[in-house]
């Protein structure tokens, strides 16, 4: 994306508020019109007080008069003009990381797969705040510049032409000296943001994983790859403050050297009786005006560069494609049943690189389908085709009978139900944990879902009860309780699909049976995808889907593919000599 479609969707975001607009350009004419007139005053004031015994007291006082009016209307103007720029500004900001966020939520889980959690932390925190930061500056200062420059070269035209032609002639030279410096700061800028992305991305990992890095004491291994990060992120903002610097000095030297020689032609003018004191007074001012403004452009555009290549990174990620989630049928829930058909389905995550080819099986309506087969086997991407966040490449995924593909997605998502082996929870009470996708629930209807998941008893010990606001729920609830919450929730929505990892490795026995109880009631007359780890589960399974490299190598009940000792045979074998071990 160029430079000039980045600022014109800036300034388009900017302009919609367009009362605030409104008032700030007012404002910054005013301020403009007060300092293009005040010079002309002093002019005039020192031409009537400069001879010996000859001021003109009441030409004075009018002068003095009218500067005394000139300067109060630019100081209002200087006191309303930045708050509604700020005003325009900070509002824009909120509405663009609420886009963004809204975003995030829209786009395919693959996209955000293949993204960092820092870099996009990093968007919509920093890069957000960095971009503020530079439009203010542009805006405070871009456009009372460029009328101050216009205003100027009008004024010093009708005061001597000649003179203005120098002034004009040589301001390119800090021009020249700007755009350089800024093009060599913007790849520095740009360099900057991805750096504190990734660095964003390590300490958010490694905070996460802090029970990980102590068990193995990888301390010093991780300070070492943080140093790297955070020298590289020091070098490249280094550079770009350094290079950003220099164009203020940089320009006030070429426009120091600009202005001591129109005062030393001035002065000859003057002997020549070509221009008066307060002509060139008058003129002086206007020479510095008109070069001042260059000096805070260039000021902007080394900042400008920092906050395009922050724009760039957050427009990017607005234009992603997003799946289209509103056009489609609607699931009528009352007259689904549930059956659930693969068609020669061929699915890759990586182009070229199918894990899933020509897969066929049907799931009658209410029946239990158990997935088995090692790691890597294509087991979670089953659940990832089932709830749509990937699509297939070829073949079909049916639903009674219809693709899937053709539903609305969230009427489609709304009749499955999902409990993973790692639940998520939010920031909030127990109430709003099980309510969180249906917030129109009440009291009543929580409850009656938490018994149905065996987890109002221990709900009930807690502080507050339903009330309870969870904030870390690592620490106040084990992994046991924060799954039965889970799947407390998949009972407050009364979904016809299941999807279930049922995996209870790290939960006591106790709470196990708990779970396994509530899994069983879960399943009754609902058609359920079963990630099994334990034998019984296998064994009470209404069809067993064996998977291998992407691949369905075997399906049937236990009993027969037990009597075909082959693949998943070979399975249970090893499962019994690892149980036998344990004992």
């Amino acid at each position: 994306m160029t430079h000039t479609k980045i600022m014109l969707r800036l300034v388009s975001l900017l302009l919609r508020r367009k009362w605030d607009v409104c008032i700030a350009v007012v404002g910054t004419i005013v301020q403009v019109i007060g300092a293009l007139y005040l010079p002309i005053l002093i002019g005039q004031a020192i031409d009537v007080a400069i001879d010996e015994g000859k001021v003109n007291f009441v030409s004075l006082s009018t002068i003095l008069g009218r500067m005394l009016i000139v300067i109060l209307f630019a100081a209002l103007a200087q006191w309303w003009t930045p708050r509604a720029y700020s005003r325009m500004t900070y509002e824009a900001m909120r509405d663009l990381r609420q886009s963004l966020f809204a975003k995030i939520h829209r786009l395919p889980i693959g996209f955000l797969d293949a993204q960092t959690v820092g870099d996009l932390l990093s968007r919509l925190t920093t890069d957000t705040e960095q971009l503020s930061d530079g439009i203010l500056m542009v805006f405070n200062q871009l456009l009372s510049g460029i009328l101050m420059i216009v205003g100027v070269f009008i004024m010093m035209a009708r005061l001597d032409g000649a003179m203005m032609l120098l002034v004009i002639t040589l301001t390119p030279l800090s021009l020249i000296v700007a755009r350089f410096i800024a093009q060599k700061s913007y790849q520095l800028f740009k360099q900057q943001t991805l750096m504190r992305g990734a660095q964003t991305q390590f300490i958010e990992e490694s905070v996460n994983q802090q029970t990980v890095i102590q068990l193995l004491n990888g301390q010093s291994t991780i300070f070492k790859q943080f140093q790297q990060l955070n020298t590289q992120y020091v070098h490249y903002s280094q550079q770009a403050i350094f290079y950003s610097s220099t164009v203020n000095p940089m320009t006030r030297f070429v426009n120091a050297l600009i202005y001591a020689l129109l005062a030393g032609i001035g002065a000859w003018r003057i002997v020549r009786g070509a221009l008066s004191v307060g002509e060139l007074t008058v003129f002086l001012n206007y020479a510095n005006q008109y070069t001042k403004p260059f000096n805070d452009i260039s000021s902007v555009l080394s900042e400008l560069q920092g906050a395009i290549a922050c724009a760039e990174r957050l427009f990017e990620l607005l234009d992603v494609s997003e799946r289209e989630t509103t056009r489609g049928r609607s699931i009528d829930s009352e007259t689904l049943q549930g059956q659930i058909e693969f068609q020669s389905v061929t699915f890759s995550y990586h182009q070229g690189q199918n894990l899933i080819n020509d897969l066929n099986f049907i799931a009658p309506a209410g029946s239990r389908i158990a997935i088995v087969g090692p790691t890597g086997a294509g087991k979670s991407t089953l659940i990832n085709l089932l709830m749509r966040f990937y699509d297939v490449q070829k073949g079909a995924i049916l639903l009674d009978g219809v693709p899937i593909t053709t539903y609305d997605l969230t009427s489609l998502r709304e009749q499955i139900g999902m409990v993973l082996q790692d639940t998520w929870l939010v920031s909030g009470s127990i109430h709003d944990n099980i309510a969180f996708a249906a917030p129109h629930l009440t009291r009543e209807q929580v409850i009656h879902a938490a018994k149905m998941a065996h987890a109002d008893t221990f709900i009930r010990q807690l502080p507050q009860g339903y009330d309870t606001h969870l904030i870390d729920a690592d620490n106040l609830l084990s992994q046991g309780q924060r799954q039965l919450l889970a799947i407390a929730r998949v009972f407050a929505l009364k979904p016809k699909i299941l999807l279930l990892d049922e995996a209870t490795a790290s939960i006591d026995t106790r709470t196990e049976l708990l779970v396994q109880q509530a899994f069983e009631q879960l399943m009754v007359e609902r058609t359920s995808f079963i990630i099994a780890h334990r034998l019984s589960t296998i064994q009470s399974a209404d069809l067993i889907l064996v998977m291998d490299k992407g691949q369905i190598v075997e399906q049937g009940t236990h009993d027969t593919l037990m009597a075909q000792q082959g693949f998943y045979w070979q399975m249970q074998q090893t499962l019994n000599i690892n149980h036998d071990l344990q004992k």
